[in-house]
């Protein structure tokens, strides 16, 4: 039987991206609640300290790990000896904290954080420029590995690796770990299925994001920006939307694939209260897991 843990991110509680999207809470608060949904791990987020000596004590307090957690890469463009310094403090922390990896989500070129940008006006690259990404993603992703804390990659709506076809030519060209988002690829027009089939052995961790297709169907594309469709409501947690969860743990656990599945949902905490989202995430998991197979750890 296959081993599974179940995590959450922060975002939920507060958008890094959206300060407007964002509950008034502390970071014990959303603690307490994650863990008392039943999550045994959390990603960190914006309020988060840099170091255990500070982060430590209130992982103890509400039994909760360190589950992931995301770096702004800028590698694309950027300097590799530069961005080994820039990720430096955020990997002594996560040794430290044991976590599982790093989630490297490149941001040179991504308009994913502009309000006023189109999702049809993201930037692409040729075969050639992607190849050339993946060697230098591959050698840095190698140096974290020896560093001793893996990152594992997040395609990544309004990037430059969004689609499934810009996710099939990265991992043609590179060797870096796969972090597979469900519901970035379901609203990038990907099929889930397809990429675990295509990519199993390189996914190394998970987020189960749902989408509301309702929603993603009504999206203008040449006007609406990436944050107007989640101001809209596109993505929400397992069970809220209309992504087949137990078909995708499935297909999973068919491979192999050990290890967490993160809720992670970007939403109004107004219309869709954390502390409710994530005990009923938790409780569509559970199921999803059971049906696929899975033994909860945690």
């Amino acid at each position: 039987m296959p081993a599974a843990k179940l995590g959450i991110s922060p975002i939920a509680w507060w958008n890094d991206d959206l300060p407007e999207l964002s509950d008034d809470v502390s970071l014990e608060e959303c603690l307490r609640q994650a863990s008392e949904a039943g999550f045994s791990g959390i990603e960190t987020g914006r309020r988060f300290p840099m170091t255990m000596k500070e982060l430590g004590p209130l992982l103890d307090r509400f039994s909760i790990a360190v589950c992931g957690g995301w770096f702004s890469g800028l590698l694309l463009d950027g300097d590799i000896e530069a961005e080994k310094d820039r990720i430096a403090e955020q990997m002594a922390l996560f040794r430290d904290a044991a976590a599982p990896c790093i989630v490297y989500g490149e941001t040179a070129r991504s308009i994913q954080g502009e309000r006023n940008a189109p999702l049809a006006g993201k930037a692409r690259l040729t075969e050639p420029e992607m190849a050339a990404y993946g060697r230098k993603v591959s050698d840095f992703a190698d140096w974290c590995s020896r560093e001793g804390m893996a990152i594992s990659y997040h395609h990544h709506m309004a990037a430059v690796v969004e689609t499934e076809q810009e996710l099939d030519l990265l991992m043609k060209h590179s060797s870096v770990p796969l972090l597979l988002d469900t519901g970035h690829l379901a609203l990038a027009g990907g099929d889930n299925l397809r990429a675990i089939d295509n990519h199993h052995a390189r996914i190394s961790h998970v987020h189960t994001k749902d989408l509301r297709t309702g929603v993603a169907d009504g999206i203008d594309r040449r006007r609406a920006s990436f944050l107007d469709a989640v101001i809209a409501g596109v993505f929400t947690v397992p069970g809220d939307g209309d992504l087949d969860f137990t078909a995708i743990a499935k297909a999973l656990a068919a491979t192999g694939y050990e290890g967490w599945f993160v809720v992670e949902a970007e939403q109004d905490p107004a219309a869709n209260p954390p502390r409710a989202m994530a005990v009923n995430s938790r409780a569509e998991l559970a199921r999803v897991m059971a049906a696929a197979g899975y033994e909860v750890e945690g």
